[in-house]
């Protein structure tokens, strides 16, 4: 299943939830898209299951094969395999990039990693599904510094996530640590991922 291209904000529409994390796209409508969205069915279990994993996926902006693939390796971690999981989605490159404010968006961000506008630890990184350690530094190529989306991005941001120091002065930021669970996407329930791949 190839990456989804299509409208974020009918996804969140659909979904019941922002994907976006900011919102907007309920504020309007809060039902889901089409004809018959105000007169939704009630879900199954295996429904709600189902669009829990649809929310993380689209929140994160993964295919199907690299879900499985994290869900995993999760699998193998210490710990809540649940936690562990968003954890290891949490510390992708291209999330990291637009959690530090150099993108509006994590497909903006995605694209910014792709074009080689952004550095890992001072080297050139084009793939946004890298996995970022703590203590690593993320910054912008000098020629990047001018590009008019990532001046927009840092001047639009009002707060970072703990677990990212911003250097206003060299523009880069250092994933400082692991987050912790109540730090991030505090309406999943990642529980519910976990039954769903453990039937």
């Amino acid at each position: 299943m190839s990456r989804f291209t299509g409208s974020t904000w009918k996804q969140s529409r659909r979904l019941s939830y922002s994907v976006s994390e900011t919102g907007k796209e309920l504020n309007k409508r809060p039902f889901a898209p089409g004809q018959h969205g105000q007169k939704r069915k009630k879900l199954s279990e295996y429904g709600i299951q189902l669009q829990e994993k649809q929310r993380v996926r689209f929140t994160y902006g993964v295919n199907e094969k690299q879900f499985r693939k994290t869900f995993n390796e999760a699998k193998k971690m210490q710990g809540k395999q649940g936690e562990n999981f968003l954890f290891l989605l949490e510390s992708r490159l291209d999330n990291l990039v637009y959690r530090a404010g150099f993108a509006r968006t994590r497909q903006q961000a995605r694209q910014l990693v792709n074009h080689g506008h952004i550095l890992l630890d001072g080297v050139k990184a084009t793939i946004p599904s890298i996995r970022v350690k703590p203590g690593q530094v993320i910054s912008i190529k000098e020629k990047s510094k001018d590009l008019l989306i990532i001046k927009e991005a840092l001047e639009a941001i009002a707060a970072r996530q703990e677990y990212i120091e911003f250097n206003e002065e060299k523009v880069t930021a250092t994933y400082t640590r692991l987050p912790e669970r109540n730090e991030f996407l505090p309406e999943i329930k990642e529980n519910l991922i976990v039954e769903l791949y453990n039937k």
